[in-house]
C-alpha cells in the first residue's frame, strides 16, 4: 500500500459515520449486517455549517474555487463531518490532496475556524506541539 494510499485510508476510517461503526461488543447484529441499511451512502440532505447556518450541496463553495478563506474551508470540513459529502467526493470535487483535506480538518478540530488562517498555522502547530509534551 502506497502512502497516498495509507493516508486516505487514516482519513476514510475517521470519518466513518458512527451509526456504520461495527460494536464488537453487541450480542445482536447491528442495522448495516442485518440489511436494515441497504444504501449506505445515505447522506443528509443539508447540515449544519461552521457559522450556524444550513449548509447544502448547493450552497457548498463552488467547484472552480481557488482562492480559499477560512469560511470556505470551514464550510468543506462541516460537510465532510456532518455527512454531505464523503472525503473522496471532496477532494475531487475541490481538487484537493487527501493531505491538505486533513490538515484542515486537524486545524478544526484543534483550533476552531480561526486556525485555518494561513498566517497563523505555524502559530496554532507550535502551540499544540508544546501541549503536547510530557
Amino acid at each position: 500500500m502506497t502512502a497516498d494510499a495509507r493516508i486516505l485510508h487514516r482519513a476514510l476510517a475517521f470519518f466513518q459515520p458512527p451509526a456504520l461503526i461495527r460494536n464488537p461488543d453487541a450480542d445482536e447484529p447491528d442495522a448495516f449486517e442485518a440489511g436494515m441499511i441497504e444504501n449506505h451512502k445515505m447522506k443528509p440532505a443539508r447540515v449544519i455549517g461552521p457559522l450556524g447556518e444550513p449548509l447544502t450541496l448547493d450552497s457548498l463553495p463552488p467547484q472552480s474555487t481557488t482562492r480559499w478563506v477560512v469560511r470556505r474551508k470551514a464550510e468543506v470540513v462541516a460537510a465532510v463531518t456532518g455527512g454531505l459529502l464523503s472525503v473522496e467526493d471532496a477532494c475531487a470535487r475541490y481538487n484537493l490532496t487527501p493531505e491538505e483535506f486533513a490538515t484542515w480538518q486537524r486545524a478544526v478540530d484543534r483550533s476552531g475556524m480561526a486556525g485555518l488562517r494561513v498566517t497563523r498555522i505555524q502559530h496554532y502547530k507550535s502551540l499544540y506541539q508544546r501541549q503536547q509534551r510530557p
